[in-house]
């Protein structure tokens, strides 16, 4: 079965370079939160309380972790937040790793992107990942949880096409989430996207923070699979592309923990945003230390012989755990099998049978706060 190839995505690496790190330890990327601050309120956000923006990391502390992570074989770094825009030392964070030969990729609600801001990051070649759930107003409103966010983001979006996004080296993709509302629109937005040379970054609800509150939002899993069916079906007919669905990335294959990491505004260093367990922190360790001592990254690294459940004895397992921040949300286990995954979830439903009522997937067992 053939996969959407990395020129497509540009999203993630080569099957070989991902082995290769995988066994030495090494880093093909690394995801950096500067600051968790955001001016948007989205439902299914990650971003907790007001204690989460304080002892942020300083500026020399980044830049010792960013020239760690290049140590370690990084060639990009993403950057994350909050809003990134929204912390003051965003550009002068983006040259830095630019001086030093990196990619910088950066997702954004696009509050700050005004046509100065867009044409610095065309001239760094950053790769733009703006968030934009749906072409309707009112929905795009209430699922960033600002009243005039739909126009916020267009205008970034005309900014970011007036500065020359996209084009091979300056890449402009689109981050959606995959939710009840918005799904009727989803496949002609994703034709919408390619026939603009845009990437679509389409993708399941991690069930964290802000998402356990809004049950409203979920899918059934049957009908996540049949929306990724068909826009695998579209991109092969439409597209020449082929890829098999598998979650939580429509068309790509979250394989992050075999050669990323996440450093949170605190230090803290982490799977990914949604394996809420810290390894380590840099202001007490060097990066190399921690990911090379923590049990919790080699499992992860190694998850074909790790994983549990379901997932371990599926025909997919030698290429796809599955979303590993579910699993670790509603379990407290990220080696466990992925709840939400349409071959084997175990949600409840609520009485009208519409949507997965997450809630009730949760296990009884306090998840670790440190490993």
């Amino acid at each position: 079965m053939s996969f959407c190839s990395n020129e497509v995505t540009n999203f993630e690496f080569p099957p070989e370079e991902i082995a290769k790190v995988r066994k030495s330890g090494g880093l093909l990327s690394m995801e950096i939160e500067f600051s968790l601050r955001c001016n948007f309120n989205c439902p299914y956000c990650y971003v907790g309380t007001e204690s989460d923006f304080v002892d942020e990391l300083s500026v020399a502390e980044i830049q010792k972790t960013i020239r760690q992570a290049k140590d370690l074989g990084a060639r990009k770094i993403i950057i994350l937040g909050g809003e990134p825009m929204i912390y003051p030392k965003t550009l002068e964070m983006i040259q830095y790793m630019r001086d030093l030969e990196l990619e910088v990729e950066m997702f954004t609600n696009g509050s700050r992107i005004t046509q100065d801001i867009a044409q610095e990051l065309y001239r760094n070649q950053v790769r733009v990942v703006l968030k934009m759930n749906t072409f309707k107003e009112d929905l795009q409103n209430k699922l960033s949880g600002v009243h005039n966010a739909h126009r916020i983001i267009h205008t970034a979006f005309e900014n970011l096409k007036k500065a020359g996004y996209p084009n091979d080296k300056a890449v402009l993709a689109i981050s959606t989430i995959i939710c009840r509302q918005n799904l009727p629109e989803l496949p002609d937005f994703w034709i919408w996207l390619r026939d603009r040379n845009i990437l679509p970054y389409f993708e399941m609800i991690t069930p964290q923070e802000n998402a356990l509150e809004n049950d409203w939002l979920y899918l059934e899993p049957d009908k996540v699979f049949q929306l990724f069916q068909q826009l695998s079906d579209i991109d092969r007919t439409k597209y020449g592309l082929n890829w098999d669905p598998q979650p939580p990335l429509v068309g790509n294959k979250c394989l992050r923990h075999q050669f990323s990491c996440l450093i949170n505004s605190k230090g803290d260093v982490l799977p990914c945003v949604g394996v809420t367990l810290p390894v380590g922190n840099v202001r007490e360790k060097s990066l190399g230390e921690i990911l090379k001592e923590s049990k919790v990254m080699q499992n992860l690294r190694n998850y074909t012989e790790t994983i549990k459940g379901e997932c371990a004895v599926c025909e997919k397992s030698e290429y796809c755990y599955g979303c590993r921040g579910t699993a670790y949300q509603l379990t407290g286990d990220y080696l466990a099998s992925d709840p939400l995954c349409w071959k084997n979830h175990k949600c409840q439903t609520n009485p009208a049978g519409a949507s997965p009522n997450v809630s009730r997937c949760m296990k009884n067992n306090p998840k670790s706060s440190v490993a």
